[in-house]
């Protein structure tokens, strides 16, 4: 069991705080410093993802980011700047959106208590629309992806060129002999659109499957030969389809193509959010 003592993980510890009801909650501002960020605009845009990341599990918002103001002491004079209380669940889902080969962020995850919040994910899936369900897994995707990208570099994949055969591998494997621009054409997408973007959520899945199973098999296996790693990624694409076949699936290329892109989807998601928010605070 994780030691919350242990020294690498004290930096959560000392900017924990209670409330009243010795509930504890993390200042966002504080927690923002202790994960690097610089510009507290950035970190605004971690929280808004993560807001939305909560609501789609089904918890209360407001309850988990309780949004506060705080006063701050300048050169001159005394101003007032907005801030949250943000909840041990809050914080994870604020990490959740970072880059995992980060130490501090994989330091977070595990701080806030990753595999309960994959478990809640994994209990409320089946009752998100469509849309929601494309948000919750492309944000697995793309981790998973950096995962990946990691373990292909350890087995020889260097250069953009070698990573572009060895991703055009496990799209190969796993969507018949379609590589990436073709997917893309048969898609009709744009130059500046990329095809994660625009799977449904069982395509999405598909993938995720591929992804998770390539890194997988490159570490276990602890392939070193860029060769090796594309035949690996082609094998473990093609199993995937074996076995949509074998459960009498939609094969992935047969999946419809959504109309709108995850990022469209997640802006106007953060957007409603936003305005409910502003409507209830308009009937006070």
């Amino acid at each position: 069991m994780t030691d919350f003592n242990d020294k690498e993980y004290t930096g959560f510890e000392e900017i924990k705080q209670r409330d009243e009801n010795g509930d504890e909650f993390w200042f966002a501002r504080e927690l923002a410093s202790i994960l690097g960020y610089q510009r507290w605009e950035n970190f605004s845009k971690a929280i808004d993802r993560a807001m939305l990341a909560c609501k789609n599990s089904g918890h209360d918002v407001y309850a988990e980011f309780r949004e506060v103001t705080k006063f701050v002491k300048g050169s001159a004079v005394e101003r007032t700047v907005k801030d949250y209380e943000l909840s041990r669940y809050a914080c994870y889902l604020i990490v959740q959106n970072g880059d995992p080969r980060k130490e501090i962020i994989a330091l977070g995850q595990t701080y806030f208590a990753i595999q309960t919040r994959r478990q809640e994910v994994h209990d409320y899936f089946n009752r998100l629309d469509e849309d929601n369900k494309r948000l919750v897994i492309r944000g697995d995707v793309k981790q998973w992806n950096m995962m990946l990208a990691d373990a292909a570099h350890a087995a020889g994949v260097i250069s953009d060129e070698e990573f572009a055969i060895f991703q055009n591998a496990g799209y190969m494997g796993l969507y018949g002999g379609e590589d990436v621009q073709m997917i893309h054409n048969r898609k009709g997408l744009r130059s500046n659109e990329r095809i994660l973007d625009f799977m449904n959520s069982s395509e999405l899945i598909a993938n995720l499957f591929r992804i998770t199973q390539a890194e997988e098999k490159l570490r276990n296996e602890d392939i070193r030969q860029k060769d090796e790693a594309n035949e690996a990624h082609f094998e473990v694409g093609k199993i995937v389809r074996n076995a949509i076949n074998q459960t009498g699936g939609t094969m992935p290329e047969d999946q419809p193509t959504p109309k709108s892109s995850i990022t469209e989807v997640e802006r106007e998601q953060i957007r409603a959010m936003k305005n409910r928010k502003n409507k209830m605070l308009d009937e006070f």
